[in-house]
């Protein structure tokens, strides 16, 4: 609705100003273009540039409780953006042989005035359609409130008494007042110690902590607590000064500032849609072009081995779904029977495996993955079942890993973690990937994984 709320405002915006002022311009002796054509490709770059412009101004960010005077002064710096974006598109379209547009000073004038206000109205509707809703119990998210003193009570009057902001606050958890009795009207649903099996039984969507004289390490412990559920954490800042170690953003709830702890960037849809996108773009065209060189794979894995040219292993996927992966054989048949972990030198590896593993063509079929949906070009790489197990136990943080699709490639493999290397250190990889992806992060991790294709560095590849 946003987008074409801005979409309407801008073009409706353009061309109104454009039909009002089309006398006085042909009567100033510019000509106006006749051929629809002229003016459809000039829109086409136009809205394109509009919708880069105000994605990343963060018009799209959809934050609850965001001040509508910060939005205003968004809209009027991205319109102002767009102008000058509109004017370089209409300079350049003689360069490939299409006829300009008269751009007038009323035009611009007028045009950026009209987009300025009419997107500023629109959203404006939009935030009232949305309200309506959220009043109505759609678009909410289930809180959970840590701490039932006086910091977690200020959180939940506030809460409360803004019920267009769509939270529906299922209780507090506390070390304080006892299970199962009432702060303020919203019951007490658990220690802190529990936060993870209450948030799993409540269902929740966001964590606020709100605790007071909390020392460091109680706080990142709490917080951990919460860090492998599908949840937003948010800190009040009463404990602000407290963290220290990780990448922090300010929102805010209504007027009381919040610190966000973990709000990973693929938690938001726009975002899962663009790396999706490039999933389907990238696999496509590397299975499209690439089917001669696979076909010549296949046929070297049979002429030096009998068995199967592909190798099925269950890995675990997203939210711990296990799915079947697809690689090139590499390996010996009865290869499991043998061992379990990949190590340098491994008997079980044949002479075409070894060279597939040296160059990772062995993973390329696990494009067929990306294709159905149950892996990404980039991400974690996905485990066994059993080492997740044994890794959720030892290392923190680890299930975290599993809150977003398994990967062809990953940040930790274009460092040279892969095979035998540090579970730890991966894990650290992964994570600060997940916490800072990008569109421009992913082809960065893409680029630099054809970059050790090509020049042969596959560190740890066997």
């Amino acid at each position: 609705m946003l987008i074409a709320g801005d979409l309407l405002a801008l073009n409706g915006a353009l061309i109104g100003t454009y039909r009002f002022f089309a006398p006085a311009i042909e009567t100033s002796g510019a000509i106006m273009p006749s051929d629809p054509v002229v003016v459809a490709r000039f829109l086409l770059f136009f809205n394109l540039m509009a919708l880069a412009v105000f994605t990343f101004n963060g018009l799209y960010e959809m934050r609850r409780g965001a001040s509508r005077v910060d939005e205003a002064f968004k809209v009027f710096t991205a319109i102002s953006l767009v102008a000058i974006g509109a004017i370089v598109i209409n300079t350049l379209l003689p360069q490939i042989g299409a006829d300009e547009l008269p751009f007038t000073r009323d035009v611009l004038a007028w045009s950026w005035t009209m987009a300025i206000a009419a997107c500023v109205m629109l959203r404006a509707l939009h935030r009232s359609v949305v309200i309506w809703l959220r009043r109505h119990g759609i678009d909410t998210r289930r809180v959970l409130i840590v701490g039932a003193r006086d910091p977690g009570q200020l959180v939940w009057n506030i809460i409360r008494h803004r019920p267009e902001l769509g939270y529906r606050v299922q209780g507090f958890v506390s070390d304080s007042a006892p299970i199962g009795s009432m702060v303020l009207d919203l019951p007490v649903l658990g220690r802190t110690p529990q936060l993870g099996r209450v948030v799993r039984a409540t269902r929740a969507d966001e964590v606020i902590i709100a605790l007071s004289a909390r020392s460091t390490q109680d706080l990142l412990e709490i917080i951990a607590l919460a860090e492998d559920e599908a949840v937003t954490i948010k800190v009040y800042p009463d404990t602000f000064q407290l963290i220290t170690n990780n990448e922090l953003s300010i929102g805010d709830l209504s007027a009381l500032p919040l610190v966000s702890v973990k709000n990973a960037a693929l938690d938001n849809p726009w975002n899962r849609i663009l790396k999706r996108t490039l999933d389907l773009v990238v696999a496509s065209l590397i299975l499209l072009f690439g089917a001669p060189i696979f076909m010549l794979i296949a046929l070297a894995i049979r002429l030096e081995s009998p068995g199967p040219v592909f190798f099925l292993q269950e890995r675990v996927g997203m939210d711990k779904q296990p799915f079947w992966m697809i690689k090139f054989r590499t390996m010996r048949p009865d290869a499991e029977l043998l061992g379990t972990w990949t190590t340098e030198n491994d008997p079980r590896v044949t002479r075409v495996g070894r060279f597939l593993r040296r160059t990772s063509l062995d993973e390329l079929p696990q494009l067929i993955n990306v294709l159905i949906g149950e892996m990404s070009i980039v991400g974690p790489r996905p485990e066994q079942p059993r080492w997740v197990e044994q890794f959720s136990q030892e290392i923190p943080r680890y299930m975290r890993r599993h809150k977003e699709k398994a990967g062809l490639t990953g940040w930790a493999q274009v460092n040279g973690l892969r095979g035998d290397t540090s579970i730890k250190e991966r894990t650290r990889y992964d994570l600060y990937y997940i916490e800072n992806w990008s569109l421009l992060f992913d082809l960065k991790i893409i680029l630099r994984t054809i970059a050790n294709f090509l020049t042969g560095k596959q560190e740890n590849a066997y």
